[in-house]
């Protein structure tokens, strides 16, 4: 009877099997997060927050059919996971250049929030296993852990990649680092297997987003230069021939005995609570050591004794002022050229002009958004170009006297 049940249980599991189909997806869908929103964003110019009215909505909308479904159903499931990396990247990208909540302030809450949600989930349902999503209250736990761990990656992911200057490329590198040590100690020191897949799930996210920006950013910003639609076409035709196989195939949806995985998990709760705090202090130590260092280094760039931006902001002013003269002479060739120069400058002087001054940095950000959407609108208006860059400059223009 109980065998009956526990096979019942696993039927009814609403979410795949872990295999290395499922990795490949979760950083495909990841990556598809990052381009897809900035393709909305800018490309089609939406604009920030519209574009986080209409992916919630379709979040929202696929996670309503998700809950109806009796059983894992692979495109509903990965059609959610898509849209819940677009909302969360999207909820990060609101706090940060809508309301001016710095990144180490959305890094922390995240991490609480998220380390919240595993405790309720864990004293509420004893497992944190994925294995174990087959009611509606685990099912909640489950979706909102993972809309936490999209929006805390994308939080760190922003602080170190663009805030701190670490880079697309060397911030990927780094968390495949992380995760190959996160796996030799799963293989060769024990590391608990649920413990290690959630740190495994929750690092995949930065490393998805620094994938999709190293792809879709210009050349001159140190990326490939495929962009953001070329991109997101790419990694979203690749996720759909991966569903259609994994649905014929059923190959993600053949679970293991839920039970051999819980009764590994519950046979030494000291163990694995052990493992927890040392994972936690080795996250915080290299974390916190490595914004120290990574700040302490641009601090020693800047010019300490300047308390405002003045006189930083006129290489920005003749680029936009130049992008103004390509724009009244209906020359947008030119002026989305200059976009590409402007959004690379334009990051690559983050680091050293968001610590002289973060607020007007981050007001300037914002209109310089405003600029790209409108330029690389795939019809831009020239009185809305005209009008977004004559804002950008107006501030640009004060904030360098």
């Amino acid at each position: 009877m109980e065998a009956n049940q526990d096979k019942l249980k696993i039927l009814l599991s609403k979410v795949p099997e872990v295999t290395i189909f499922f990795w490949i997806i979760k950083v495909l869908c990841t990556t598809v997060g990052e381009t897809f929103a900035d393709f909305l964003n800018f490309n089609l110019g939406f604009g920030l927050t519209l574009t986080t009215i209409i992916m919630g909505i379709a979040f929202f909308l696929v996670l309503f059919f998700q809950f109806r479904a009796n059983k894992y159903v692979p495109g509903i499931y990965w059609l959610t996971v898509v849209l819940i990396s677009v909302f969360g990247t999207l909820v990060t990208d609101n706090l940060t250049d809508n309301v001016g909540i710095p990144l180490e302030t959305s890094t922390i809450v995240f991490s609480a929030l998220l380390g919240l949600t595993f405790l309720f989930w864990y004293l509420s349902e004893k497992t944190l296993s994925i294995h174990s999503i087959y009611t509606r209250k685990r099912e909640v736990f489950y979706w909102l852990t993972i809309l936490f761990t999209f929006a805390l990656g994308t939080a760190v992911g922003d602080l170190f990649s663009e805030q701190l200057g670490l880079g697309y490329l060397l911030t990927g590198i780094t968390v495949v680092i992380i995760i190959a040590c996160v796996f030799l100690a799963y293989k060769f020191l024990k590391l608990d297997g649920i413990l290690a897949f959630w740190i495994a799930y929750i690092l995949t996210r930065p490393l998805g987003a620094s994938l999709g920006d190293y792809l879709s950013q210009p050349t001159n910003n140190g990326a490939l230069g495929l962009g953001t639609t070329v991109t997101s076409v790419i990694f979203l035709i690749t996720i759909l021939a991966i569903i259609v196989y994994l649905a014929v195939t059923k190959f993600d949806a053949t679970a293991k005995s839920e039970t051999a995985e819980t009764n590994q998990a519950n046979g030494s709760k000291k163990n694995v609570l052990m493992q927890t705090v040392v994972a936690l202090c080795i996250f915080l130590v290299t974390g916190i050591g490595g914004y120290v260092g990574l700040n302490n280094n641009i601090a020693a760039q800047s010019d300490s004794t300047q308390a405002t931006l003045a006189g930083h902001l006129t290489d920005f002013v003749k680029i936009e002022s130049d992008m103004l003269n390509d724009v009244n002479s209906n020359d947008f060739a030119s002026a989305k050229k200059g976009a590409d120069n402007l959004e690379h400058q334009w990051d690559t002087s983050e680091p050293k002009l968001r610590k002289i001054d973060g607020k007007t940095w981050t007001q300037i950000d914002g209109t310089i958004d405003v600029v790209l959407a409108s330029i690389r609108s795939g019809n831009p208006d020239a009185n809305q170009s005209k009008s977004a860059l004559n804002d950008s400059l107006s501030i640009l223009n004060g904030s360098n006297k």
